[in-house]
């Protein structure tokens, strides 16, 4: 669960720094406080894309961080483990980005891809956000949701790449039987390039290694005539670079006696006699191992003609000839196969067996599964103003199966009994789909393992009596789980174990947003302030003690 977040330099943040306890927080204030800036620093925290713009204006850099105990995470603490990033129960997260955009990510002080931030993130925190409801929209998501729901997604991967390798099985099979179709003279053509290039038994180095060694044999005696000449200009002549070097450093010793500073100087001077020296023990080797060899020049000259040849008959440069011999090869044996179009076929059954063997068990499951949301989702329903309403989840066979399994999820929903089921986007309202919406995601985050849950803004659209059952039941998840919410609705903040509210303070030069864990006073005023905008009142004062009383008599 989250236990601390720590914010430098984002937006109109300069330093905020927050303690979050289990069970349900809220967080709440006036349009435009900045509400957001807390789940976008999370966000940040977890991989997300920083832009320029979120950089506090005159800050050199951004700085976040956020504290984690995973004591009851287990994916998350099993990842750590994995990635040798492990600490105990409690993880560290921590990001730096500059105003060039460059960024910096640790975890428990270890440096850290984004991708990784990413992968972590996904195990420590689920956030539902105020358009859940379009997120739902795609077949994909629907699909997903049930398989997440359920339990079984990595079933779903096991489908995923039993069905990748069926597909491959085809596609081989379909190539081998358009190959079979290949010429008899393409394969005699094949075989004789095959036997020639064999015959020919060039290595992939051996071009360049017999270029080189033409070059140095073809020259040799201009190669031993510059050594020569080099060796004595360094080593062995009366007026050689070594011996006039030695002579300076032999003066600069003499007179080093008479100037300290001297020393420096020889210092400088000590490490060129010495690369002289080597150089010229180098040039002696050389000149040892060179040699002049007309008959091994002959035995070059000839290896390289014959490649040479054979590379102009077959069309290639030299240096791709071992290539061109493995693509005859490769071409010659998918000839070969396709004439065992019985062993390919073989494959395929295989593979589609193989892929079936999962994909039917995935079936069985998503049915028992799609039965049990259907019916959990509903029932909460009931408790959101939407009576006599039901939610379908419907499997309908795939016309050929793919690789997310044989069947497409489909929900369907009716807001009301008299309501034919439909398609969730086509018969519901927008009032009525965030309702959904919501009911989707607190039965959902109920068998979910992610250990921190973090609603924004999703109770957007209703209000009254509706918004105190959502309340209570944010209130009952976060008896199993740490719940956040970014509400406006004090409906909703009166269920909170803890209540903090986000403020804007300064003028229009000088802005900044604060955070306050309010006191039971405090929850008072802010209530007030929800229900009735601005301006507090005797009445709201008594409305918003009223919530706070109902809340407290319902969980004494």
């Amino acid at each position: 669960m989250l236990r601390l977040l720590s914010i430098r330099n984002f937006v109109v943040v300069e330093a905020l720094d927050v303690e979050f306890d289990d069970g349900f927080s809220v967080l709440t204030g006036e349009t435009g406080a900045g509400k957001s800036i807390l789940l976008d620093a999370l966000g940040l925290l977890l991989g997300d894309r920083f832009e320029s713009r979120q950089l506090r204006p005159g800050a050199e850099r951004a700085e976040f961080a956020a504290e984690f105990d995973v004591g009851d995470a287990a994916a998350a603490a099993a990842w750590l483990s994995e990635q040798e990033l492990a600490s105990d129960d409690d993880v560290l997260l921590r990001r730096v980005i500059d105003a060039q955009g460059r960024s910096r990510a640790w975890i428990n002080g270890r440096p850290a891809t984004l991708a990784q931030l990413a992968e972590l993130g996904e195990r420590l925190i689920d956030l539902h956000g105020q358009d859940a409801h379009q997120a739902l929209a795609s077949a994909d998501a629907q699909r997903t949701l049930l398989d997440a729901f359920g339990g079984f997604t990595t079933l779903t991967r096991e489908v995923g790449e039993s069905w990748r390798v069926w597909r491959a099985a085809v596609e081989k099979h379909e190539a081998a039987a358009s190959a079979a179709k290949a010429s008899v003279s393409e394969r005699e053509f094949l075989e004789a390039r095959r036997g020639e290039l064999s015959a020919l038994g060039m290595t992939e180095s051996e071009w360049g290694e017999l270029s080189a060694a033409q070059s140095r044999l073809a020259n040799a005696a201009s190669l031993l005539e510059t050594a020569a000449h080099c060796s004595e200009a360094l080593i062995d002549g009366d007026d050689a670079l070594a011996v006039r070097l030695s002579q300076l450093m032999h003066r600069l010793e003499t007179n080093s006696a008479l100037d300290p500073a001297l020393r420096e100087i020889i210092a400088l001077v000590e490490p060129a006699a010495i690369q002289l020296k080597e150089a010229a023990r180098a040039l002696r080797d050389y000149r040892r191992r060179l040699e002049v060899d007309p008959a091994e020049l002959q035995r070059v000259e000839a290896r390289l003609a014959a490649i040479h040849d054979t590379a102009r008959k077959h069309r290639a440069r030299p240096e791709a000839l071992p290539a061109l011999l493995a693509e005859t090869d490769a071409r010659l044996l998918m000839l070969a196969e396709a004439a065992d179009e019985a062993m390919l076929a073989r494959r395929v059954a295989d593979a589609e067996e193989r892929y079936r063997a999962v994909a039917q068990p995935l079936s069985a499951k998503r049915r028992f599964a799609a039965n049990e949301l259907a019916h959990r989702v509903t029932e909460a329903m009931q408790d959101l103003a939407m009576a006599g309403g039901r939610l379908e989840v419907v499997l309908i066979p795939e016309a050929s199966p793919a690789s997310y399994g044989l069947e497409h999820v489909e929900l369907r929903v009716a807001s009301h009994p008299k309501q034919m089921l439909g398609p969730l986007t086509r018969v519901a309202s927008g009032g009525e789909l965030s309702r959904i919406a919501l009911a989707i995601q607190v039965v959902t985050s109920e068998v979910g393992q992610v250990p921190t849950l973090i609603f924004d803004e999703v109770d957007t659209g209703i209000g009254g009596a509706v918004a105190a059952t959502v309340g209570r039941e944010l209130q009952a998840l976060g008896t199993r789980r740490q719940v956040l919410c970014v509400t406006h609705l004090a409906q909703v903040a009166a269920h909170a174990d803890h209540h903090f509210r986000v403020a804007k303070i300064g003028n229009g030069a000088t802005v900044a947003t604060t955070l306050d864990r309010l006191k039971s006073s405090e929850r008072v005023d802010e209530l007030a302030r929800m229900l009735s905008g601005t301006e507090i009142t005797v009445k709201t004062r008594a409305h918003a003690k009223e919530l706070l009383e109902q809340h407290r008599r319902a969980t004494s």
